[in-house]
């Protein structure tokens, strides 16, 4: 049973009357944090994505990347960088 557009209004007026708009705001906002965590959880694949596009930088800088990890790397790029900035 999906629900339509007339239903979901009558749902937000109610939860609307019965927390009020700014509980409301946050029941929402908690709600996406969750649902965004959720996903972020789920997607391996993305992980990996960034981890080889780290890896990939950290090379063109001539950072050696064999048997670190991805915070390894980062720092280590954060400390070349530094000193190519001073």
């Amino acid at each position: 049973m999906l629900l339509g557009w007339p239903e979901l209004i009558v749902i937000l007026a109610i939860l609307l009357l019965i927390f009020g708009g700014s509980r409301l705001k946050g029941l929402a906002k908690g709600l996406g944090e969750s649902v965004r965590e959720f996903k972020k959880a789920t997607s391996g694949e993305q992980k990996e994505d960034e981890d080889n596009k780290v890896i990939e930088a950290a090379k063109k800088l001539g950072i050696e990347t064999e048997g670190k990890d991805t915070s390894q790397i980062l720092r280590e790029m954060n400390t070349k960088l530094a000193e190519i900035a001073v």
